[in-house]
């Protein structure tokens, strides 16, 4: 399978004044990572004080907010971030910057804000504008260029637009059925996300980093495993018997490790800010051998789906939004000592709620992994806010 191209355009930056000249709206990643970790950093320690019985006067923080914003608010902003700056490289059109990325970043506000406060049909309305208005650029300048490899993504964000108006009409009452199912699925959606942008950038960089390091890249077996993966997921979806969605969750399980053990993990150890996207892709086929062991009634999904949102899905997302902040602000690729403990945090944090899913210590461990979970993402703001306000150290564009 080919490699997804990443490297930044050599044009330098004109000087330009004004608020939607500023350096925060020059490339996708720099509002969406920042809005994304301070939201992280904000509504998981929200969400515990509530579970636990404090903030009674904020109705709306309950289980369903949760789940849909840690997906919907969360993680789809770092994939519009992360899809905006892409789709600049792999296409050498401009995706949204300026007044459109502000107010594009302006519509993500305005969608947490309502998630919190508004009455739930204004809440739905103005959150369901934000996809397909962020999805359309990313098509367009696909379009415009024949990138038919990457057209897929698009298909994926209508679908995650399909799938975010499914749970708004459960949590309405406009359709009755539970609002897990959608935000379950919409986290699968994510998973096939990792499993083809992964697919295509972690053997890469393991490669240019390491020296002698000749990851396996098999395109058969990566059809296999992305068909699996697939596969077990429309089981799990469609409510297939038991037996029958287990074994393909575990098949899935077995062709994702297999994969990620050919990219040669073991020679990323020195290397943080490689290792940390092994580790965390690692926990795919960890979250679909629990998947299958749950289909079978021998854990719960509760805690295969926390792995593979804090496990595979937060983790690959600071070992990503890390890396492209320091490479696209002209930053060598290197992890400190902040980087290292954001990365340790958020892997102790999908242990410690996989445990309290177990019911191990619920309460503690609970508490645990919103604390690891919160401090990872305050470190990140903390140390990439600078550099995500800031022009590019070489004085490029971007």
């Amino acid at each position: 399978m080919a490699l997804v191209r990443i490297e930044e355009p050599r044009v330098k930056e004109p000087v330009q004044t004004g608020f939607s000249h500023h350096p925060v709206f020059r490339l996708g990643f720099r509002p969406f990572y920042l809005l994304a970790a301070l939201f992280a950093a904000l509504s998981v320690p929200l969400w515990i004080a509530r579970y636990f019985g404090n903030f009674g006067m904020l109705a709306h923080v309950d289980l369903n907010w949760h789940m849909h914003e840690m997906v919907f608010g969360f993680a789809i902003a770092v994939i519009i971030g992360f899809l905006f700056t892409a789709g600049r490289n792999w296409t050498g059109l401009w995706t949204p910057r300026r007044g459109h990325l502000a107010a594009l970043a302006g519509l993500w506000i305005a969608g947490r804000v309502a998630m919190l406060f508004a009455p739930p049909i204004v809440a739905a309305v103005v959150d369901l504008l934000f996809l397909p208005l962020a999805a359309y650029p990313i098509y367009r300048v696909l379009q415009r260029t024949g990138n038919k490899r990457n057209m897929f993504l698009v298909g994926l964000l209508a679908l995650l637009t399909l799938v975010n108006v499914c749970f708004h009409a459960s949590a309405t009452g406009l359709l009755q059925i539970s609002s897990i199912a959608p935000i379950q699925a919409a986290i699968l959606i994510i998973v096939m996300i990792e499993t083809v942008i992964g697919g295509r950038v972690i053997p890469g960089f393991t490669a240019n980093a390491v020296q002698g390091a000749k990851p396996i890249m098999n395109e058969k077996r990566d059809k296999i495993t992305i068909a699996l993966t697939a596969l077990a997921a429309l089981a799990w979806i469609g409510h297939l018997p038991g037996p029958l969605a287990g074994s393909i969750a575990i098949a899935a399980a077995v062709a994702q490790a297999t994969r990620v053990l050919g990219w040669m993990p073991h020679v990323t150890l020195r290397k943080p800010i490689l290792w940390i996207l092994h580790l965390s892709y690692a926990w795919i086929p960890v979250g679909f051998l629990m998947l299958g062991l749950a289909a079978w009634g021998m854990t719960t999904s509760s805690a295969a789906f926390h792995v593979l949102t804090i496990g595979s899905m937060a983790g690959l997302i600071i070992g990503m939004i890390t890396r492209t902040a320091l490479g696209h602000t002209g930053r060598p690729l290197d992890a400190g000592k902040s980087e290292f403990a954001m990365y340790v945090l958020i892997q102790l944090g999908v242990v410690a709620r996989v445990l309290a899913a177990a019911n191990l210590m619920r309460p503690e461990m609970l508490v645990a992994a919103a604390a690891c979970w919160s401090i990872a993402f305050v470190l990140y703001v903390v140390v990439y806010a600078p550099y995500l306000l800031s022009p590019r150290v070489d004085g490029r564009e971007g």
